[in-house]
């Protein structure tokens, strides 16, 4: 979520093969790559790509009503955009105070929900016109948030997911995430789909599929070919910090997928198992 160059401490910890740019007070640093493992792993095609700004440190993304909403992070250029998806270009733009680090976005009963990182403030604004109407305080740092269609979840960087109540962003519930039965950290960008929890993995190019209700890692899906290639045709670019995999949405008018990264030049229209 946060910006690599805050996070060399964290980097040094997550030596990888191969999803944000966050800073982690919160995560467990037990465990910071992805092991080997028996999870299922779930192959991927490319159906399409489109534009997407280059300018855009991307932390939150989501499909509501066939429009396309994007979140950004960085102080003093965080933003929400409604997004034009053949294009990559902005069709409306809020602008966050200078002091704001953008974070997640999801958008539910017509109220688009944008999380800030150390803030510990979540922002919400109406779908169609993108204007503030209320702040929420939240304990923890914001990272990613999707929500089940009645539910706000939530991710902080650590193994943790936690469920809040839309309208008054209660804490519910608190699940923890395991992969081959031990806490997974690191749990960023999110995506409900069909039943399930996809997340992006902070500084890694794997997307792992949770079951909501055991909080067990039951798929992931390995993106190093596509995170590569993309980050190839990034100049001068430190492939370790900052242009990584992140976003996901989920379009559920047309069952389509879509993945991009910050400061990617393509968002891709995927087709898996899910």
């Amino acid at each position: 979520m946060k910006s690599g160059s805050a996070l060399l401490g964290a980097l040094a910890l997550t030596i990888f093969t191969a999803c944000n740019s966050n800073s982690d007070s919160n995560a467990d640093s037990s465990n910071t790559a992805v092991p080997s493992s028996s999870v299922q792993n779930l192959s991927y095609s490319i159906a399409a790509a489109y534009p997407h700004d280059t300018a855009s440190f991307t932390q939150g993304l989501d499909f509501y009503n066939g429009h396309l909403y994007e979140g950004t992070g960085n102080l003093g250029k965080s933003k929400l955009m409604q997004v034009d998806l053949k294009s990559g270009q902005p069709v409306s733009a809020q602008n966050l105070a200078a002091d704001l680090f953008g974070e997640g976005v999801t958008v539910l009963n017509d109220t688009v929900y944008q999380l800030t990182w150390q803030n510990k403030v979540v922002l919400a604004y109406t779908a169609k016109d993108m204007k503030k109407v209320k702040e929420f305080p939240i304990n923890t740092e914001g990272w990613g948030i999707a929500n089940d269609g009645k539910n706000l979840i939530v991710s902080d960087g650590s193994s943790n997911l936690y469920y809040y109540e839309p309208s008054t962003f209660r804490l519910l519930r608190t699940q923890g995430v395991t992969m081959d039965q031990m806490p997974i950290n690191f749990l960023n960008e999110l995506e409900f789909i069909n039943g399930f929890i996809y997340a992006n993995r902070w500084q890694t190019p794997y997307i792992l599929k949770i079951d909501p209700n055991s909080g067990i890692v039951e798929a992931q899906l390995d993106f190093s070919e596509l995170v590569s290639r993309v980050q190839a045709k990034i100049p001068n670019h430190d492939t370790g910090t900052e242009a990584t995999l992140n976003g996901i949405a989920y379009d559920d008018s047309t069952k389509k997928i879509y993945i991009t990264g910050k400061l990617w030049p393509e968002l891709y229209e995927v087709q898996f198992q899910h």
